[in-house]
């Protein structure tokens, strides 16, 4: 019984997480990589590694949990870079990278080794699905597959709302974006980013072993959602300041979710997030 709640976890995870250490460490040159380039490139060094180490236990469903989640860390990635180097973006954000590069050193070490934690954390049903006993079947099976369709559906929603807010930014560079997935709830790329890591923890559910593989992969997916609740909270303020005095934004942010599609919730402003 004790070993059925208690189920070993692969040393690999000891592995993972110098990988997420090695790419995140990218943060000590400039503070806000930790939580950018460092994140999104640390998940694309653990995948290659899991399904290096694992290759011949790859399924089809632990191939496709870990392919989506590849095209997503890549896009992101790629896309991340490219803002970095518009000079609109690096102006936007040039006065709260300047307060936090200025942090001391050992707060940027905590940063730099709680979030590779995280990430650890938030990738570890990946692992655990590749190090199952035996992989999932009937109803299991049916779980593990609307989790890898989760994951496509995130996947899709983000990619497509930051091609949509790029193109019209492009086109009205002082309007707020209320084009599109724009339309269903105010931050698509954020939720599409929740969908994926969901998605994620889905298909784990379908297979996990024991109290500490359930714990460890809940906290990663609970402490993503509320990374992304900080987000959104901190982009709805600068939002706010921008084009709060325009009515048609005021009607657009009574009509439209803030990051839930069909909940009225319109606003976290106000609302107490643990990471924001």
């Amino acid at each position: 019984m004790l070993e059925q709640l208690f189920a070993p976890i692969s040393p690999v995870i000891v592995v993972l997480f110098l990988l997420a250490l090695a790419i995140s460490s990218i943060g000590f040159r400039k503070t806000v990589w930790f939580i950018s380039i460092g994140y999104v490139f640390s998940i694309t060094a653990m995948i290659g590694a899991v399904v290096l180490i694992f290759r011949e236990q790859l399924t089809l469903v632990t191939l496709l949990q870990n392919a989506v989640l590849l095209v997503w860390s890549l896009r992101l990635g790629f896309f991340v870079i490219r803002r970095e180097g518009q000079t609109a973006y690096q102006a936007q954000v040039a006065e709260q990278n300047a307060r936090i590069n200025k942090l001391p050193i050992f707060v940027k070490a905590a940063i730099w080794i709680s979030s590779s934690l995280l990430y650890v954390a938030m990738f570890s049903p990946s692992l655990f699905t590749l190090t199952a006993p035996a992989q999932p079947t009937g109803f299991a099976l049916v779980v593990a597959w609307i989790g890898i369709a989760i994951q496509v559906g995130g996947l899709l929603m983000e990619w497509v709302a930051d091609e949509q807010k790029s193109a019209f930014k492009l086109k009205s560079p002082g309007q707020f974006c209320n084009v599109g997935l724009y339309r269903l709830v105010r931050c698509p790329n954020y939720l599409g980013e929740i969908m994926v890591w969901i998605g994620l923890w889905v298909v784990g559910a379908s297979i996990y072993s024991g109290i500490i593989q359930w714990a460890l992969s809940t906290v990663g997916l609970v402490l993503l959602v509320m990374i992304m609740m900080g987000s959104t909270k901190r982009l709805e303020k600068g939002q706010n300041a921008r084009y709060g005095h325009l009515a048609e934004y005021q009607a657009y942010t009574r009509r439209v979710p803030v990051l839930f599609p069909f909940i009225p919730v319109y606003s976290l402003e106000k609302v107490r997030v643990a990471i924001d």
